[in-house]
């Protein structure tokens, strides 16, 4: 192999589409433009959902919903994963290191979803009242 002899792959290049090079080649004339207006003028462009000075959709629409940034940082526990985990006590520490929630969580809560039969003490996590009457029930403690 030669510096000389070199090629792109087959189907790695293509040639550009000559347009405006007479009536034979299929786009000549307008060059596949069509008839007058904007996009026919040569910089005669605009920005993406630009409808002609019309109401754009973006905003005939109605703006709707919300999306919490500080969302991310908050994490669920069931109580079957705290019963499948089997601590005497659980803090944030140990669920990370379970991997029962993800590192960047900062606030957990237990929710009300399967049983527990184990008594677990809470350490700095919350519960729904559901989920707290349950660990009570089987002789844990929310702190």
């Amino acid at each position: 192999m030669e510096l000389n002899t070199i090629k792109p792959a087959d189907g790695a290049k293509h040639a550009k589409r000559r347009v405006g090079r007479g009536i034979g080649s299929g786009l000549g004339k307008t060059a596949g433009r069509g008839h007058k207006g904007q996009k026919s003028r040569s910089g005669g462009f605009h920005k993406v959902g630009f409808e002609g000075g019309q109401m754009p959709l973006q905003r005939r629409l109605p703006k709707r919903g919300f999306k919490s940034h500080l969302l991310k940082f908050n994490a669920e526990v069931t109580l079957t994963a705290l019963d499948k985990l089997g601590l005497p006590e659980v803090d944030l520490l140990a669920l990370k290191q379970a991997g029962l929630v993800g590192e960047i969580a900062k606030v957990v809560k237990v929710i009300k979803s399967g049983e527990i039969k184990t008594a677990v003490k809470l350490v700095g996590i919350g519960a729904t009242a559901g989920a707290k009457a349950a660990i009570e029930a089987a002789g844990g403690a929310v702190a």
